[in-house]
Formats: C-alpha cells, sequence, structure tokens
C-alpha cells in the first residue's frame, strides 16, 4: 500500500465517482432504500479491501445480489434481509475455512456468460418502473412486476421521468465510448438533477431524505424464531456472494500480470464484510467486476484504491446526503439501465453460441433460469445441463471395433490354420472411457458375440474406468462364458487394477489365465485353448512356444 500511493489514491477517487450512483441505484433496487446501498459500499467496501484475497478488488452492493433480496424483503420485510446478510456472512466464512474457493476454476464458461446475460436483464427490467416514473407494483417476480408497470404507465404516462432515465442511458453509453476514462454516470446523473431543480419537474420523483451518517450498530433486528425459514435465501445470498466474488477476482487476475488472488481469502473477506455491512443497515454484499475493472483500468495496484474508494463514499454520506437525496429516481433508473447494457458482452455471447450447440444450449437455459426463476437454481440448473451435456461427449468418445486376429500371431503358421484362427477368435479393441455413461451402451453389444468359441479384449486404450464399467465388463464376460466362448484381455492397466479387483472381475480372468500384458500374448494363449479344445487340427503348441 505505501509502493505507490498517489496511484491508488487517484484509482480510489475514480472508483468512488463510478460506484456513488450504483451504490444508490442498488439500494433502491433493493427495497431498503439508498441509505442502504451507500452503508453497504462504505462498511462491506473497506473490510473486504483488508480481509479479501484480491489486492484489486472492490465489493458493494450489486445488481445480482439486488435480484436475490427482493423476494426475501416482500416475505420477511428489511429486518429479514439484514439477517440473512449475518447469515450468509457466516456461511462465507465457514466456505473458507473448508477450502471451497479452489472448485470456482471448475465453472464452465456458458453458465458464466449466461448467468452474466440473465443478470442483465433482470437489472434492466427492474428499472422499469422508475425509468417510468409509476409506482412500483406489488411481487418479487421481475416479469410481472415490469408488464404492471407498462400498464400503468399507458394509462398514465410520466414522460418526464422516461426521458430523464433514456437521458442518463445514452449519455453513459456514448460517453464511454468516447472518453471512457470520464465518469459520465456522474455527470449525467448530475445533469439530470440539475435539470429536475431548475425546471421544477414535479413528475421526476427524488431519492428522498438520507440520514447525514451511518446509523449505529445494532442488533435489533435480529429474530431468533425466524431463522429457520432464513436458511434457504441465506444459503442462496452465500452462494451468490462466493460465485461472484470469485469471478470478479479472476477477471481482475486477468486484467493484470503477475497478480493471483488467493479464493478462501476472499471468501473471508466477503464473509467478513457481510457480517459487519447488516449492523449499519446495509444489504448483502459481494464483489462487483464493473467497479473493480474501473479500479484496475485506473492504474490501481494495492488495497489501498479500494479503501479510499469507501473512504471518499463514507465522505458523502457524512457531508452530502441533502444532495445526494435529491437525485431523481428515474436518473438513478438510466444508470442501472446502462450498466445491464454494458454488463452484455456481445462477441463474447456470440463466440460462446457458435462454439458447439451444448454451449449455446447452456447459455440459453441458464440466462432464462436466472430471467423466470432464481439466480442460485439457475447455476444449479446450469451446472447440471453443462455436465449432463459433457458426459454424453466423454460417452460417445468410448468405442468397440473388431479387429483382425492374425496380425498379432506369433511365429510361422500356415494360411489355412490362419483362416481357422479368424473364423474362431474374435479380438476387439475398447478405446476412451469405460465408465457409467459409456459403458452400458457398448458392453451389452460384446454379450451378443456369436459364431466364435474365444473373444480377445484388447484394454490398452481404455483410458478410465469406474465401478460401473468394470461391473458392466464383468457381466459380459459372464455371459460370454455361460455361451461357451472364452474371454481373454490383453493390455490391462495397472490403474484399472484395483477397480477390476474390487468388483470380481480381474479374479475372473485371472483364475483361468486369461489376463496377458500384451494381444500377442492373449492371441497365442487363445490359439493354444481352441488346440486344447480340438477346432485346430494342427498338434497344440508347447508351453515354451505359448512364452
Amino acid at each position: 500500500m505505501t509502493r505507490n500511493p498517489r496511484r491508488d489514491l487517484l484509482a480510489g477517487l475514480t472508483v468512488a465517482v463510478v460506484a456513488l450512483p450504483l451504490a444508490l441505484g442498488f439500494g433502491v433496487s433493493s427495497g431498503l432504500g439508498a441509505e442502504a446501498g451507500l452503508a453497504t459500499a462504505v462498511v462491506a467496501g473497506a473490510l473486504a479491501a483488508l480481509f479479501g484475497g484480491s489486492h484489486l478488488q472492490v465489493s458493494g452492493p450489486t445488481g445480482a445480489m439486488t435480484v436475490v433480496l427482493l423476494p426475501i424483503v416482500a416475505a420477511h420485510g428489511p429486518g429479514g434481509v439484514l439477517t440473512v446478510g449475518l447469515m450468509a456472512g457466516v456461511l462465507l466464512i465457514a466456505l473458507a475455512f473448508l477450502g471451497a474457493g479452489r472448485f470456482m476454476r471448475y465453472l464452465p464458461a456458458p453458465v458464466v456468460e449466461g448467468f452474466t446475460l440473465g443478470i442483465a436483464c433482470v437489472i434492466a427490467l427492474q428499472q422499469v418502473p422508475n425509468a417510468l416514473g409509476v409506482p412500483k407494483p406489488e411481487g418479487d417476480k421481475v416479469l410481472p412486476v415490469t408488464w404492471h408497470a407498462v400498464q400503468a404507465f399507458v394509462r398514465a404516462p410520466n414522460w418526464t421521468a422516461l426521458l430523464l432515465a433514456l437521458a442518463v442511458a445514452v449519455v453513459m453509453l456514448v460517453g464511454a465510448r468516447l472518453r471512457p476514462a470520464v465518469p459520465f454516470s456522474v455527470v449525467a446523473v448530475a445533469a439530470a438533477t440539475l435539470t429536475v431543480q431548475l425546471l421544477h419537474l414535479d413528475a421526476a420523483a427524488p431519492i428522498g431524505t438520507l440520514p447525514s451518517g451511518l446509523p449505529a450498530p445494532s442488533l435489533a433486528f435480529l429474530e431468533p424464531a425466524a431463522l429457520p425459514s432464513l436458511l434457504a435465501p441465506a444459503v442462496a445470498v452465500a452462494a451468490l456472494a462466493a460465485l461472484e466474488s470469485l469471478l470478479s477476482a479472476t477477471v481482475a487476475d486477468g486484467m493484470t500480470t503477475g497478480h493471483r488472488h488467493d479464493p478462501d481469502r476472499e471468501l473471508f473477506g466477503q464473509g467478513i464484510a457481510n457480517l459487519a455491512a447488516p449492523l449499519f443497515g446495509g444489504v448483502p454484499a459481494t464483489a462487483a467486476i464493473a467497479r473493480t475493472a474501473v479500479n484496475v483500468r485506473t492504474g490501481a495496484g494495492s488495497r489501498l484504491a479500494a479503501l479510499t474508494h469507501a473512504l471518499v463514499l463514507a465522505v458523502i454520506v457524512f457531508a452530502a446526503a441533502p444532495l445526494v437525496s435529491r437525485i431523481p429516481l428515474a436518473a438513478l433508473a438510466g444508470v442501472l439501465l446502462a450498466t445491464a447494457v454494458r454488463m452484455v458482452e456481445v462477441g463474447a455471447l456470440r463466440a460462446m453460441a457458435r462454439a458447439t450447440r451444448p454451449d449455446a444450449v447452456v447459455l440459453v437455459l441458464t440466462a432464462a433460469a436466472t430471467l423466470v426463476l432464481d439466480l442460485v437454481y439457475a447455476v444449479i440448473i446450469g451446472l447440471a445441463v453443462a455436465g449432463a451435456l459433457a458426459l454424453r461427449a466423454v460417452a460417445r468418445q468410448t468405442r468397440m471395433e473388431r479387429t483382425e486376429v492374425t496380425a498379432d500371431l506369433t511365429g510361422p503358421h500356415s494360411p489355412e490354420e490362419h483362416a481357422l484362427l479368424a473364423e474362431h477368435i474374435a479380438a476387439y479393441r475398447i478405446e476412451g472411457p469405460l465408465f457409467f455413461a459409456g459403458a452400458p451402451r457398448l458392453l451389452p453389444e460384446l454379450s451378443e458375440v456369436a459364431g466364435v468359441r474365444v473373444v480377445v479384449l484388447r484394454m490398452a486404450g481404455i483410458t478410465t474406468m469406474d465401478a460401473t464399467g468394470a461391473l458392466a465388463l464383468k457381466d459380459a464376460v459372464r455371459t460370454l462364458h455361460r455361451r461357451g466362448i472364452a474371454v481373454f484381455a490383453a493390455g490391462i492397466r495397472p490403474g484399472h487394477l484395483p477397480v477390476l479387483a474390487s468388483v470380481g472381475a480381474l479374479g475372473l480372468l485371472q483364475s483361468e489365465g486369461q489376463a496377458h500384458a500384451t494381444t500377442g500374448e492373449a492371441v497365442t494363449a487363445a490359439r493354444a485353448h481352441l488346440h486344447r479344445s480340438g477346432l485346430l487340427p494342427a498338434a497344440p503348441v508347447t508351453e515354451e512356444a505359448v512364452r
């Protein structure tokens, strides 16, 4: 923090300017008011910067979290949200000590992109009532609420609010393309507020009175009897906080060289932040990808930048609350509409959709589930579908094909003997993973082999094997034995021996001397078996020849 403080202080100031309208807007969207958003940005932003696992992360209220909080506010009121924040903080700390952060790297990219697209749509739809200047309809489902807001606007149009929201959004989007370094969100909000004040536009409702300072820490909102009913929402909040924070930290790593976050420490820092923020009336917090990106792009190099961001917002809370309270809600709606648009990376979505059909399916399903259901359910659905499609793709790599026997014979043999061996011996090469998704499809075909007396299984190409695959192989061998067909295995990998032994398949092969190191040895042993059975007219080979 002392290496280059001037650069970090300037970066923190820039982030604070960008974060102010976002904190106000997300506080309003959460249902607890603009003051809750500011308290979250100050308290959670400072503590997450101190205790988190990334030097460049900026935390506070986010749009994704407001999506989860609205149903909690509707069901349990503001006290329920604050209690859920505390519970989520405890869960995040527990996840940190359990080392859960390292599992974030396994999240598929289509799930992340679909999740982000769905959140952007939800954030945009949440702003429709304020952008249209109508009272927010009852309910916590974004699609019905949006529809009712549109109907209310049609009955009594509020063009002032709509024009303010669109103007702020357009200024932010166009300005970001022309001058990325300028905080156009603050410029647009300030211009909208001055316009409303100078022209006395009553149709643009302001935020309302804000307290001059943070409230004293309080535990009055705790209701022990309600804790069991709040456990599920707390799990959802903790899961979202972990997901978004680790995603943001990964983005920050990708924007720099030589910086790598500690995922478990990041969860710990977010847990501390979520324990403290509700005590000051704040909502559950998480790392913010947009603010973190601004922090990195403006040259931040240490935690001092994020701490400066929190300090500047605290000064605004104590010194400029009367001015902030005059900001029109429609202007904040415009800020969040522009934020939602900027969250969607069209190029990344197009690339993901064109990659493979399963990737496109996962992306669309995750986005739709985020919009219609719930963020946590959306991630679960995305992971489940991605896992099922990945298993199907891997299972298709498992294949079994019949191969020539005579190519693996050793020593001189007459053409007649070659023909008889090819008639009585069938060799099959099994390649790819032999596991629960692929084995049941292939091995029943092996059990139906007919017209031969010996089957040679070439198993060196099996990449992995689980208990289901080993059991299916054992059942196929038993079926062939009952039909009088001997089975010889070749090239079993050492790593597969324990699995085969655990289900009894290895003992079944080894008990009759039918497990061999190479295909040549297995075919030679099969030839000797046919001699002993009297199926070959030539004299049986000696033990020396077999060896």
